[in-house]
């Protein structure tokens, strides 16, 4: 016959292998995690008899308390695992610790993984008002395991919910792509003819960006074009730039004078913002009956205006203050210029900040230099804006950049 001592390792060793049961079937259902720590709270408290339980765990660069009870959560929240804890790498006695705020607790616990440490049981007032040793001072390895168990298994499901949360945000932003790329005209709507020929390039830094250009013919001979670039980037960026873009297609007209037009989208840029995002914006009218061309620079990189009959070349400056620096915009400067008409004619190269603050050995003084070498050339601007690409390795997939570049040209005969 089996003496009691026997009997009673046996019971427990029984009770070891049913808990391990039932928390890893718990697990394998996908219990919820208030459930599962529900379960493993009870059976600190009533399957071992444990008074004081603490259970810090660390979650994304923190540590963090997930369960407390026997102590309130003002006692619990002053003990910090880095400062307290982080030197205990074995089941440790608290008179053996030097923090006295410790000595609340008989025993420390620490869960490791990969030499890492994940977790911190503390217990305290533990039942010993029993026949022989606490099963809880005989068997601290098998509430380790547990704990072990039940972190990681927390740990994965916090895992697993980010990377749904990722993969539906990576979606969302693809939808967001595909639908700003729709509000950036592709150059097969560009009239091209004896009187314009556009070329435009797009790279967003982010699946969605902060830069602008557009393109609106009024009639046969006249069009407005535009580019633009919002402060900062990615979705809040994105999203105030379409909403300037619906503001500037609803607005743009050959009828209004163009320093008006201005002062009006920089009211609805104050609005929308609240102060906290400006655009740049260089936004021009051309009549190819007149050959006039007219335009606001609102602290925009200054587009290069190159006549190749004259072999000259020109900054586009003349304008004001950015779109929604300022409440109200008083003093806007209108340019207005004759271009040379005729083959070859003259040619407007604009494009944001993006193309000239590469990631490269240049600075922007000497990106501007070999840009404008470049762009002095007798050449379409179609062959202009790609010997640009070229030459700075301008391709998607190359990170040797950090902000959004849009190039817009323009070739007037």
């Amino acid at each position: 016959m089996a003496d009691k001592g026997s009997i009673k390792r046996l019971e427990f060793c029984n009770f070891k292998l049913d808990t391990l049961l039932e928390f890893t079937q718990a697990i394998n259902a996908n219990v919820g995690t208030e459930e599962l720590m529900l379960r493993y709270e009870m059976l600190l408290t009533r399957e071992l008899k444990i008074g004081k339980v603490l259970l810090l765990a660390y979650n994304q660069a923190d540590w963090r308390i997930v369960l407390h009870t026997g102590l309130d959560l003002e006692t619990a929240l002053k003990i910090n695992a880095e400062k307290h804890l982080s030197a205990i790498d074995e089941i440790t006695t608290t008179p053996t610790v030097h923090h006295k705020v410790l000595h609340l607790f008989d025993i420390v616990i620490p869960v490791f993984h990969l030499d890492a440490a994940m977790a911190y049981l503390l217990i305290g007032d533990i039942d010993e008002e029993r026949e022989g040793v606490s099963p809880v001072i005989k068997h601290l390895h098998f509430i380790q395991t547990l704990t072990n168990i039940i972190i990681v298994a927390i740990e994965n499901k916090r895992l697993f919910t980010e990377s749904l949360r990722q993969e539906s945000i990576k979606k969302e932003l693809k939808l967001a792509s595909e639908l700003q790329s729709m509000l950036i005209p592709s150059s097969s709507i560009y009239p091209q003819n004896e009187k314009f020929f556009i070329h435009s390039y797009y790279l967003p830094h982010y699946e969605v960006g902060g830069d602008y250009y557009d393109l609106i013919k009024f009639s046969p001979d006249q069009i407005g074009f535009c580019i633009a670039d919002v402060s900062g980037k990615g979705i809040s960026a994105a999203f105030i730039m379409s909403n300037f873009q619906a503001s500037l297609r609803a607005l743009f007209s050959p009828e209004i004078e163009i320093g008006d037009l201005v002062k009006r989208l920089n009211q609805v840029v104050a609005i929308n913002s609240a102060g906290q995002r400006f655009i740049t914006l260089f936004i021009a009218k051309f009549d190819a009956s007149t050959h006039i061309l007219e335009y606001v620079n609102a602290g925009h990189n200054p587009p290069m205006l190159y006549d190749m009959n004259n072999k000259k070349l020109t900054y586009l400056t003349e304008g004001c203050v950015g779109i929604g620096m300022l409440d109200e915009i008083t003093n806007i400067e209108v340019g207005k210029i004759k271009l040379s008409s005729g083959h070859p004619g003259s040619k407007i190269l604009c494009y944001t900040d993006g193309l000239v603050e590469l990631n490269s050995d240049q600075t922007i003084e000497s990106s501007l230099e070999t840009i404008t070498q470049i762009f002095g050339q007798e050449e379409r601007i179609d062959a202009s804006i790609q010997r640009i690409l070229l030459d700075y390795d301008i391709q998607k997939g190359n990170t040797n950049f950090f902000d959004d570049i849009s190039i817009f040209g323009v070739e007037i005969y």
